[in-house]
């Protein structure tokens, strides 16, 4: 191999060390959606088996408190009746601790539960796990789960601003749909 054809490689593997890398595979719609027990803000475990019977919108993102991550979790939490009219719940899933999650609720006005993933496990089973300079992260990605446990939607590499509107639009025609 000359060098020219190696220069693209190692560039390559540069740009994965310094922008990530994604672990894993994300599951696709019509697949039993994983299942996981994980403790939220209030130090409960919550597991997805709790919401059988309810769809769920069970969304990854890199960390509290930061801008993107704050916008997202506004735009939940400012249509939480609209998710509760759909008979829906939102769960929200970073690797950050349980503290973490607890100061985000308290400095933002959450009260849908985020859910701590210190391991990484969750993430890794549901390809939402990304590695930055050796450090593990949640990727922002959303899966909506339906009521029987099986992922209807998946929507990888969210775009912030929108993406509840999204949501909410998608879950209106999978009901639709179910009934």
């Amino acid at each position: 191999m000359s060098l020219l054809q190696k220069i693209p490689r190692a560039a390559a593997a540069v740009l994965m060390l310094v922008f990530g890398a994604r672990a894993g595979t994300l599951p696709k719609a019509g697949q039993a959606a994983p299942d996981f027990s994980l403790p939220s803000q209030e130090g409960k475990k919550v597991s997805l088996k709790e919401f059988r019977g309810k769809w769920v919108v069970l969304y990854f993102y890199p960390k509290d408190m930061t801008h993107g991550c704050t916008i997202q979790a506004h735009n939940f939490q400012r249509d939480s009746a609209l998710y509760d009219a759909a008979n829906a719940v939102v769960l929200g899933v970073s690797v950050d601790d349980v503290a973490s999650h607890r100061e985000f609720c308290a400095k933002e006005n959450l009260s849908f539960r985020l859910l701590s993933d210190t391991s990484a496990a969750v993430s890794q089973a549901y390809g939402s796990l990304k590695k930055i300079l050796g450090r593990k992260l949640s990727e922002r990605n959303t899966f909506v789960i339906d009521p029987q446990g099986k992922i209807a939607k998946v929507y990888p590499n969210v775009s912030v601003s929108k993406h509840s509107d999204e949501v909410l639009a998608d879950l209106k025609a999978l009901t639709a749909r179910q009934r």
